[in-house]
Order: structure tokens, then sequence, then C-alpha cells
């Protein structure tokens, strides 16, 4: 089992920028895809945006293309999602997600 754990989230205005962090523990992380995912209340987990093993593929939900950038340090165990040009309906619980592990999420909230 993987054990994911998220960090920086926060309260920003829209136009802002977050950099959110899943750092892995507990399977060789460079041998597993990993994603990000958002969560509102009352609604569904939606993807956000996926990375492969290598980092050489991704892939975004077209609500946040051009905005957020996926990627994976496999020295440091750990996947990054850079959001830039927040806007409000970005807010959400984020998590980040591989081999059917959750972490606990983190939050982000935009404000106008």
């Amino acid at each position: 089992q993987v054990q994911l754990v998220e960090s920086g989230g926060g309260l920003v205005q829209a136009g802002d920028s977050l950099r959110l962090s899943c750092a892995a523990s507990g399977r060789t992380f460079s041998n597993y895809p990993m994603a990000w995912f958002r969560q509102t209340p009352g609604k569904e987990r939606d993807f956000v945006a996926f990375i492969n093993w290598s980092g050489g593929s991704t892939y975004y939900a077209d609500s946040v293309k051009g905005r957020f950038s996926i990627s994976r340090d496999n020295a440091k165990n750990t996947v990054y999602l850079q959001m830039n040009s927040l806007k409000p309906e970005d807010t959400a619980v984020y998590y980040c997600y591989t081999a059917d592990s959750w972490g606990q999420g983190t939050q982000v909230t935009v404000s106008t």
C-alpha cells in the first residue's frame, strides 16, 4: 500500500498561484503513474491531471488545461500540481491518487 500526504493548499485570490505537493511512501514511487483529483461538497471527485511513471506523459481535464501543470520528482517521491490563474471555481479539496490509494486531501479556496 502507498501512503500519500498532500500539502500546499490555502486561501488565495482569483488570479493567484499555488503549488500542491503529494509525498508518497510505502512502495517504489517511480513505478507508478500519479493523478490529482478534486472534490467539492455534495459532488463527485473529479479528475484534474495525470502523469506517467517517468513524467514524460501528462494529461489534464479541459477545465484546467493551460493553467495547471503536473510534475514529479522520483528522487523525492513527490508529485506536484502547479496551479496558475486560479479561479473561484477551482475551490475544492484536492487529492492525489495512485495504486488504489488516496491521500487525505488539501483544501484550496479561491476568493473573488
